[in-house]
């Protein structure tokens, strides 16, 4: 009976580490299929861009908005005041809403981008539905005037490869981001600033937010905007980033 008891553990050993590394594997590939690359997308494999090149001190700031319209202008302010270039990402549904901000934003040389038109995650909605909500997005910023708005950011960030190639297929580049102080939480002042002066390198985009959920950005701003100017980084917008990174992978190839 022993010798049974013996082999019955061996048995289950053998069991519980197979399982283990099965776990681990599935694990693995969960993380690869729901991050965001910080690559270029390729016919076989479109993707979402999170990050510029790290041997440059470009960045971009970006800001969300898809509520609200007393948190724009105190953040515009900000940015003239320490000539920092910025990309919006506004919801069609917020841009129809409040067009002369739209222009104000883009008066500024701001760059505009789009959240979609309702700002409900694309990972809930049927594909066409999908489909729909960024097709006639694209129309209410063309009839807005901004018919190359072509810079989409999923809302919440949510998307998956079938979402990534539909968004492709109607001409837009996916952009996320991968520093996020998550100041629509209002966290405190001083955790966003440190949040973002502490986590900041070359090439990286900052997400932000704008809408009025958010209480403690624009003085946040105050420190954040001067601070990273004084770390050499140099504030360009979404599409110069693109641009540079394109070129100096053209460059190196």
């Amino acid at each position: 009976m022993e010798h049974f008891y013996v082999l019955k553990w061996n048995r289950w050993k053998r069991w519980a580490f197979i399982m283990i590394a099965a776990l681990f594997s599935a694990f693995i590939l969960w993380i690869d299929s729901e991050s965001t690359l910080s690559v270029f997308s390729s016919k076989e494999s479109p993707a979402a861009l999170s990050k510029g090149n790290d041997q440059d001190p470009d960045i971009a700031l970006t800001f969300n908005i898809s509520w609200g319209n007393e948190k724009v202008e105190p953040i515009l302010e900000q940015l003239k005041k320490h000539k920092a270039k910025a990309t919006f990402f506004l919801s069609g549904e917020w841009a129809e809403r409040h067009p002369e901000i739209v222009d104000k934003i883009a008066e500024d040389e701001h760059e505009i981008g789009m959240l979609g038109y309702r700002y409900k995650s694309y990972l809930s909605q049927e594909k066409e539905q999908v489909r729909k909500d960024l097709t006639y997005a694209k129309e209410v910023f063309r009839k807005l005037g901004y018919p190359e708005t072509k810079l989409l950011r999923t809302p919440s960030g949510h998307f998956n490869k079938e979402i990534l190639a539909m968004a492709e297929e109607l001409g837009f580049k996916v952009i996320q981001w991968n520093v996020n102080p998550q100041d629509w939480k209002n966290p405190g002042e001083q955790n966003i600033i440190d949040n973002i002066l502490k986590n900041t390198a070359n090439g990286d985009i900052i997400l932000l937010h704008a809408s009025d959920s958010v209480k403690q950005t624009p003085s946040a701003l105050e420190t954040v905007l001067p601070g990273l100017k004084n770390k050499g980084f140099h504030y360009v917008t979404i599409s110069e980033l693109i641009a540079r990174t394109e070129a100096e992978s053209e460059a190196i190839e």
